[in-house]
């Protein structure tokens, strides 16, 4: 299908979440794929081929509407990161399932989308600290948990650099279980710390948090 759902964000910043239905040919046909593009594809097997595709066509569509004209490929760098070369736009993605999630914006970002899963309550202890854990109810633990989860996977991509302690060097400001709402995040290393506004919102049996 189409985009399934997109929006405009705080900061001049565009979000779109796409319902992966159609065969890789669709995403070949519609995606005119630099060389780079062509090379990291041929090494990807299997399901994650669709959501490369979806992710990529997603982001360019995001572009098109905001930016006709612009086409851009979408790379990584050193560490993984993807982003835009010789451009100041930033980007992240992320799937789960059927859906992929895609930011674009024009200052660090980072997105997350998971699927509902019961272990996440038994796991939650090595990436949440005590501070965060405290904040857990028992009633809404589960959903609650997957929150924390999501907000720390976007902080961990908007700072992009890897090697970070989930628990200690990503921090969220506690908040209230709510199927939608904001906080803030931290990533703190070396002695520095990056702060970020975090939103976060489910849909069902989804969870999607990004940050700015």
């Amino acid at each position: 299908m189409a985009i399934w759902l997109e929006k405009n964000t705080t900061h001049d910043s565009h979000l779109g979440i796409w319902k992966i239905e159609e065969p890789e040919d669709f995403f070949l046909r519609q995606l005119d794929l630099e060389a780079i593009e062509e090379n990291e594809l041929a090494r990807i097997k299997g399901r994650r081929r669709l959501e490369w595709l979806a992710s990529r066509l997603l982001v360019h569509q995001l572009l098109e509407r905001h930016h006709p004209g612009l086409r851009l490929p979408v790379v990584k760098d050193d560490f993984g990161k993807p982003h835009t070369p010789d451009s100041h736009f930033h980007l992240s993605y992320s799937h789960s399932h059927e859906f992929v999630a895609a930011i674009l914006a024009h200052s660090p970002t980072g997105i997350d989308i998971q699927f509902f899963v019961s272990k996440i309550s038994a796991i939650a202890p090595r990436f949440m600290n005590e501070e965060e854990l405290a904040s857990l109810q028992a009633s809404t633990r589960l959903e609650h948990a997957h929150f924390y989860w999501c907000i720390k996977e976007a902080l961990f991509k908007a700072y992009g650099r890897k090697a970070l302690d989930f628990r200690q060097s990503i921090l969220v400001q506690p908040f209230d279980y709510q199927e939608k709402g904001k906080t803030v995040g931290q990533v703190c290393k070396d002695g520095f710390c990056l702060e970020f506004e975090v939103w976060f919102e489910r849909d069902g049996e989804y969870f999607l948090a990004y940050c700015l």
